[in-house]
Parts: C-alpha cells; sequence; structure tokens
C-alpha cells in the first residue's frame, strides 16, 4: 500500500481519506491444509469501493479472530474457518500511515468475504447444503432483491435479513416457507407487495379477464390522513350488484360478513366479496356519515371494458358538435383494441369530437393504459417510469399507433379514476391533447409487476414509481382537472346525450364549453 502520492491539481488541500492511497493490493486464499498456494489470486484496485459497504457487515461478523500483522506492516495474514488469505505488497512511510493501514485493512479484509463464500459454499458437507425450501425462499428473496422500487427496503439491511431468516425462521415444510416469506414481505411495509400463493395467484391473473363472480367493486386503501380506517370502495362496475345496491365511489367498507376491515388488506378483502355464482355476502358500508347494512348476491360480473355511443350537442349554427362518446370501465385484456373500435365505428356516425369518460375507472394492466395513450397521442412522453435512482425508462408516442390523434377531445374523471387509467389522463393532460373535467383522481402513482415463483406461488412487487409528462408525482394526490363537472353529469352512456343535449339541464354543455380550457 502507497502512502504518499504526487499530489494532482484538482485535489483538494485538505488531506483526503485513506481510501485514495489504495493502489495495488494483492491477496490470495488457501485452505489451510494445502502445501501449496492455490491460483486464486485477484487484485483489488478499487479497494475504496470495498470498504465503503463493507464495514458494517465486519463489525456484525466480528471477524477479528484469526486476524494477523506482520511487525513491518508489510504482509496482513487472515485466517477465516479452513482458508488463510494473505495481503502483500504494503509499503508503509510513516507511524500515522501505519494506524491509518491497520483500520483501512480490517475494513478491507471483509471484501475477501464475499469471494470466501463460494470457495466456503462449495466445500461443505451435505449437512449445510440448501434444501428446497431454501431454495424457494431465496428465489423469493432475489425477485425482491431485484425488482423492489425501494433499495433501503424500508432502511434495513437486506443481506442481513436473508442470512437471519436463513438461520432462524423454521422452513421444513411448504407453509413454514410460505410464513417466512410472507413475514419477509410484510418487513418492508408496503401495503401494494404481497406474497400469493398458487391459488390467489390464479385468482389475481383471473380478475385481468373478461368476467368474474362477485359483487363487481374496485376496492383500495384509504389515500387521506383523516383517519378512515377499512377498505374505500374505488368504483362499481356498472350494472353489476353493488352498483344497483347504491354503493359509490368513496364509500368504506367496515366489514364483510361480520369480520372487520380495520387491519385487513385489500387483497384479503376481494378474495372475502369473491364467491360462487349465486352465494349472498354482508357488507357494512360507510356512506358520509351513515352507516348501513347491505346484502349482495354475487354473479358473473361481464367487464365490458367499453361502451359507446353517438350523440349531437348544439351549439351555434353551424357549429354543432357530433360528439363520441366512449366509456373506458378498465384496462383489461384487449381493452385499447376495444377503444379503436369503438372510434372506428363513430366516425363511421360521422363525429368530430369524442368524450372519453374514464370515471370510475380504477385501472388494470399498464401494457393496455399506454397502448391507449398511443390511439389518442401523435407524439409525445406518455409517462416516465422512476425508481429510488430517477428515472428509469420513458414511454413516449410517436404517432405509429395514433388512431384520432386530432379530433376535440373530452376526458370525464373523478375519484375513481386510478392507476393505468390515471396514466392515460396525466399523459392527455400534459401533452395538451385533452381537457379534463371532474374531480381528482385517486393518486395511485406505483406500479407492480407480478413474478411467478418455481412452485406456482408468486410475487406482486412495486417495481416503481410512476411521474406524468410535466414531472408530477400524483401518488395519494391524484390529477387536478382543467374544470369540475356538474354534480348531475350522468355516469351511464345512455343517459350521457339526453343530458348534454338539453339547454335547461344542470349538466348541459355546449361544445365551446366541452372542449376549451
Amino acid at each position: 500500500m502507497h502512502c504518499h502520492q504526487p499530489i494532482s491539481p484538482w485535489r483538494p488541500a485538505t488531506p483526503p481519506p485513506i481510501i485514495w492511497h489504495i493502489q495495488d493490493v494483492s491477496w490470495r486464499c488457501i485452505p489451510v491444509k494445502a502445501h501449496l498456494w492455490c491460483p486464486v489470486k485477484k487484485k483489488i484496485r478499487q479497494a475504496n469501493f470495498v470498504c465503503s459497504w463493507q464495514l458494517d457487515f465486519w463489525q456484525t461478523r466480528r471477524l477479528r479472530k484469526g486476524l494477523s500483522f506482520a511487525k513491518d506492516a508489510s504482509t496482513i495474514t487472515w485466517v477465516l474457518k479452513d482458508y488463510r488469505c494473505k495481503f502483500t505488497k504494503i509499503v508503509t512511510s510513516s507511524d500515522n500511515c501505519k494506524r491509518r493501514i491497520a483500520v483501512l485493512f480490517v475494513r478491507l479484509v471483509v471484501g475477501v468475504v464475499l469471494f470466501m463464500s463460494v470457495c466456503f459454499a462449495a466445500n461443505q458437507s451435505p449437512s449445510w447444503a440448501l434444501t428446497e425450501e431454501n431454495r424457494l425462499f431465496l428465489e423469493a428473496w432475489r425477485t425482491i432483491d431485484r425488482a423492489y422500487v425501494d433499495k433501503t427496503f424500508n432502511g434495513q439491511n437486506w443481506f442481513r435479513y436473508r442470512e437471519n431468516a436463513l438461520r432462524n425462521e423454521p422452513m421444513n415444510t411448504r407453509e413454514e416457507t410460505y410464513m417466512a416469506i410472507r413475514k419477509m414481505v410484510a418487513s418492508l411495509n408496503d401495503p401494494f407487495t404481497r406474497f400469493l400463493e398458487p391459488e390467489k395467484l390464479k385468482s389475481l391473473r383471473s380478475g385481468t379477464q373478461s368476467s368474474l363472480t362477485g359483487v363487481g367493486l374496485s376496492i383500495g386503501y384509504p389515500t387521506k390522513l383523516d383517519g378512515s380506517t377499512g377498505v374505500v370502495v374505488i368504483s362499481a362496475a356498472p350494472g353489476g350488484p353493488a352498483s344497483r345496491a347504491g354503493i359509490l365511489p368513496g364509500d368504506v367498507i367496515l366489514a364483510i360478513d361480520d369480520t372487520s376491515t380495520e387491519t385487513m388488506s385489500i387483497y384479503d378483502a376481494a378474495e372475502l366479496l369473491q364467491g360462487p355464482d349465486g352465494s349472498s355476502v354482508e357488507l357494512t358500508i360507510r356512506s358520509g356519515d351513515e352507516t348501513k347494512r347491505v346484502v349482495l348476491k354475487r354473479e358473473r360480473v361481464t367487464l365490458s371494458p367499453v361502451k359507446a355511443r353517438f350523440c349531437e350537442i348544439p351549439g351555434l349554427a353551424k357549429d354543432g358538435a357530433r360528439v363520441g362518446y366512449i366509456k373506458l370501465v378498465s384496462f383489461t385484456q384487449n381493452a385499447s383494441d376495444a377503444v379503436k373500435e369503438a372510434i372506428e365505428m363513430l366516425r363511421s356516425d360521422g363525429v368530430n369530437s369524442f368524450v372519453l369518460d374514464l370515471r370510475d375507472n380504477s385501472g388494470g394492466l399498464f401494457p393496455e393504459g399506454i397502448e391507449t395513450a398511443k390511439i389518442w397521442l401523435k407524439e409525445g412522453v406518455i409517462v416516465y417510469i422512476c425508481d429510488s435512482r430517477g428515472v428509469r425508462d420513458i414511454y413516449d408516442a410517436d404517432g405509429s399507433k395514433a388512431v384520432a390523434p386530432a379530433e376535440p377531445l373530452a376526458v370525464l374523471v373523478n375519484k375513481g379514476t386510478a392507476s393505468a387509467s390515471e396514466i392515460l389522463a396525466g399523459a392527455l393532460k400534459d401533452n395538451k391533447r385533452a381537457v379534463l373535467f371532474g374531480e381528482p383522481t385517486y393518486g395511485k402513482g406505483k406500479i407492480q409487476s407480478v413474478f411467478e415463483l418455481s412452485d406456482g406461488s408468486g410475487l406482486a412487487v412495486t417495481v416503481a414509481r410512476y411521474e406524468t409528462p410535466a414531472h408530477i408525482d400524483i401518488d395519494k394526490v391524484g390529477i387536478i382537472p382543467d374544470h369540475p363537472l356538474p354534480a348531475s353529469f350522468p355516469k351511464d352512456e345512455s343517459e350521457f346525450c339526453t343530458c348534454v343535449q338539453d339547454p335547461s339541464s344542470a349538466c348541459y354543455l355546449n361544445r365551446g364549453k366541452l372542449f376549451s380550457r
């Protein structure tokens, strides 16, 4: 180790930290019982990289046993288990430097642990071999390690967690392994990152299909710090059991069949809401200041993603709007294709403007949200995908999939507009492609991906957050529309034309007001 170097012009006048003095240190490891050095050699040229993050590992491992220094501090020998490491090519120049060398190499030696662990694993006896259950746990750990958006892992040492779990958590049966994985996921304190048993993974995937059996509710967590507990209704599927019973976005489900939802995850709640066709479920609902009990009969809910209608809105004599109204209910598979078909159908009726209704659209498949945005945009950023280090990816439109990039467009949103539908609304607003009407949206700015594990179970992991094209983080805030909508504005496509065509109605909007900022 060289302690004196020529001072470069850019170097500060104050003494640099000792890690700047590391230039050329060699180490090699051999089994203690071997007579010759193994050809395992490595030069550490970026020792500051090792020293900066291994100190804590050193302190917790207490590896000072087996570490010895030569009198001239030119060689350090370290014995760990059946291996001996020798550090050579150390040059000293002062007592102060010697002291700093000793401190530095206590840290540097720990960097060897990662390499040595490979040798240990290869030479361990069968009693130390990983079991099938251990391997499943490690598969889940690696999935989170690679994909999770927060690289501080909720402020914990993620490698240490793995070691402690393998040492202390029972993993003799599959259920014990599942419990260990659930405990690991819970340590992240992220309600949207969760473990999915094989049956729940299948159920989750079925929810993105065109139909499911339940009561027709999309649910989420309360987003405001108002003391609310339970599960909040994001939207009720039009014509479904919940919608017919008068359940509205913003209502809070306090209990499901007398089981309190106060500490229940939305995924456990969703599982309780689903059930056999024809069976019943009782919900305790708080709507405003009123608390009521509602019994709903489960049925097959068809998730028709798009509903469309043509109507004329009167304006000036030569400015009558032939409006194509499109209600996008959810981003299920092929939702973007359904939007394209609706546009083409409405154009055959001679429409010259569109209203895209995203109210109570709780989201769905992220790729479908991106593809739908490309239908309306000729160019521009759709969304920025960000992680803990900043912008990770950019989705944009290049015009190749633009079907309706020019006609006047109004977008309707409310507090039931969430997730993928917020991505679409934000892209259309920030690119000045559309005018937004309604109320602030739900505010779900996190993106989850589902990973299947080798045994058929899975992990839903928060992999990123997103920002709108104007770099607005809408998580827990929502997208603010350009204009409010009258409270009586219809939510059903069959009533839309009747209401907006009547100048005497509260929801009358002429062409100028509907499509201007």
